[in-house]
C-alpha cells in the first residue's frame, strides 16, 4: 500500500474548505464591499467591476478560509465547531490544501490585471494582509483587527478602481467597517473561547472576557460614527441615515441573542451580521439611484 498516496478528496470536501457550503463569510464581506463601489461611483459602478470585485470577493474569501485551515489544522480537531473540516479528518492533505490555495490566489490574480496599477498593488497588500490572519491568533489577543482590515481593503480598492485614489470618506468607511467587523468575529469567537482557551488560541472574546457584550456594544457604536460621517460627506440624505437606524436596530437585537453568551445565540448573532450589510448596501443605493 502506497503511504504517500493523496487522499481521494470529493468535491463537498472542497466546497467545505472553502466555505462555499456556508457562504455567510462572503455575504459579510461582498455587501460592504459592494457598498463602497456605489459610493465611489455615485451611482451604479461600470459592470465590469462589479464582475470583478464579486468573483473577487467568492475568490479570496475562500482562499482565505483554505489558508486558515491550514494553519489551524493542529488545533482544529480539539474544537468542537471545527473538528470535522477537511484537513482535520484527513479528507484534504497539505500539499491538495495549498495548491487549492494557489489556485484561488491566481485566479484572482488574474482578475485585478483588468484594474489599474494602483488597485493592483492595494490588492497585493490585501492579499498579505488575509494570509497573516490566521497566524496572528497565535501570538496577539487582536487577531480579528487583522481580519477587520483584511475584509475592509476592498473599500479602499473600490474607489481607486474607478481612479478616485483613495479620499478621506474611503478612509472612514474602511474604519467604520474595521470596528464592525471586529464587534462580529467577537461575537463568532465567542462562540469557541472555551475550546480556544484550552488549544491556546487568542481572540478579542477571550482579551474582553465578561466585558464582552460592553465591548461589542462600543465597537457597533464607533462604527455607527464612523458611517453616520460617511454620510455626512457624501452629503447623503434621509435614506442613509433610516438604514443607519435599521443597523442600530439589528445591533441591538444581536446584543439580545448574546445575552447569555450560549453558543448558538452568539452564532445566530454573527449571521444576523449579514442583514447588516444588505441594509448599508440598500441604503447607499437609495441615495445613489
Amino acid at each position: 500500500m502506497d503511504t504517500n498516496a493523496q487522499p481521494s478528496a470529493s468535491l463537498q470536501d472542497y466546497l467545505q474548505l472553502m466555505r462555499l457550503d456556508r457562504p455567510v463569510g462572503t455575504l459579510l464581506l461582498l455587501w460592504p464591499t459592494l457598498a463602497a463601489l456605489a459610493m465611489a461611483a455615485d451611482g451604479i459602478p461600470p459592470t465590469i467591476l462589479i464582475v470583478i470585485f464579486t468573483l473577487g470577493t467568492f475568490l479570496m474569501r475562500s482562499a482565505g478560509c483554505v489558508i486558515n485551515d491550514y494553519a489551524d489544522r493542529n488545533v482544529d480537531g480539539a474544537v468542537k465547531r471545527t473538528k470535522d473540516r477537511p484537513l482535520v479528518t484527513g479528507a484534504i492533505s497539505k500539499k491538495q490544501a495549498l495548491g487549492l490555495f494557489a489556485l484561488l490566489v491566481g485566479s484572482a490574480g488574474l482578475l485585478i490585471l483588468f484594474l489599474n496599477r494602483q488597485t493592483q498593488l492595494l490588492a497585493v497588500a490585501g492579499l498579505a494582509l488575509a494570509m497573516a490572519y490566521p497566524f496572528m491568533k497565535r501570538y496577539t489577543h487582536l487577531p480579528q483587527v487583522v481580519l477587520g482590515a483584511a475584509f475592509s481593503w476592498g473599500i479602499f480598492m473600490a474607489w481607486s478602481a474607478q481612479g478616485l485614489g483613495v479620499p478621506d470618506v474611503a478612509l472612514l468607511l474602511f474604519i467604520g467597517s474595521l470596528f464592525w467587523i471586529v464587534a462580529y468575529d467577537t461575537q463568532y469567537a465567542m462562540v469557541d473561547r472555551d475550546d480556544d482557551l484550552i488549544v491556546g488560541i487568542k481572540s478579542t472574546a477571550i482579551l474582553f472576557g465578561t466585558l464582552d457584550r460592553f465591548m461589542i456594544a462600543v465597537l457597533q457604536t464607533l462604527a455607527l460614527a464612523a458611517w453616520f460621517l460617511v454620510g455626512v460627506s457624501l452629503n447623503y440624505q434621509h435614506g442613509f441615515f433610516l438604514g443607519l437606524i435599521a443597523i442600530t436596530g439589528l445591533f441591538g437585537y444581536q446584543q439580545l441573542l448574546i445575552k447569555d453568551r450560549s453558543r448558538e445565540g452568539c452564532f445566530a448573532a454573527f449571521k444576523n451580521n449579514i442583514w447588516v450589510g444588505v441594509v448599508l448596501l440598500g441604503a447607499t443605493l437609495i441615495e445613489v439611484l
